[in-house]
């Protein structure tokens, strides 16, 4: 029995294990910022039923989806779980739910920003250890999936935030005729998904802003 355990785990491929790890990390980090950003963006702007959920943490338990976590994982689209808010709290509700919604991309981005920033330090140290160039390339990968996070969730396709960005400029007819179909939008992008119509964009547009961070950041 324990010879067998013994060649089970020489079998194991201990790079894929880190590489997965590191992937695990970075959507996890990714996910939470995004989700804790919106919760705390609503509190700001008086509605603290993210609060009251305890969705305002940074704990990843509180945030992550297995599902959703699976799909981005392994197909590079999924969800985590959506923050409770009620615009009813909010002065304006249209504008509110748009700063809400906006707040998680934000998020996205600034996180990108620090990342990389950690990175600099690291990309200065003259002589870094095996595992600080671990932590290295597991940052830069979640700088990565932090752009895409941010950049997917821009687009004007209900339930991702760009859908409410977009419908605070609406007239509140059109404004409610887009939230009524706000339930077959995951259809939708499953479809787009599956289809690689979004897929270009979107890896064109990471490429693009990854690209100019590193060269601002990392390499100025």
């Amino acid at each position: 029995m324990f010879q067998y355990i013994r060649n089970l785990f020489q079998e194991l491929n201990i790079d894929f294990l880190l590489s997965t790890l590191q992937r695990l990390l970075a959507v996890v980090l990714c996910l939470t910022v995004h989700e804790t950003a919106h919760g705390f963006a609503a509190y700001l702007l008086g509605d603290r039923t993210a609060k009251q959920e305890g969705r305002l943490s940074l704990n990843p338990l509180r945030h992550v989806d297995l599902v959703g976590l699976a799909l981005l994982f392994t197909a590079g689209f999924g969800w985590a779980k959506p923050v409770p808010v009620d615009p009813r709290h909010f002065r304006n509700p249209k504008r509110g739910m748009a700063v809400t919604a906006l707040a998680g991309p934000a998020s996205n981005f600034l996180l990108a920003i620090l990342l990389l920033l950690i990175c600099k330090a690291i990309y200065i140290y003259n002589d870094p250890g095996s595992f600080l160039i671990t932590v290295f390339y597991t940052l830069l990968y979640a700088v990565q999936l932090s752009i895409g996070l941010g950049l997917f969730n821009l687009l004007p396709i209900p339930p991702l935030d760009g859908s409410k960005i977009l419908a605070a400029f609406l007239p509140d007819r059109a404004y409610y005729t887009l939230m009524r179909y706000e339930r077959y939008g995951m259809i939708l992008l499953l479809v787009l998904s599956l289809a690689n119509v979004t897929g270009d964009f979107i890896s064109d547009g990471i490429s693009s802003v990854y690209t100019a961070l590193i060269n601002l950041i990392l390499l100025g």
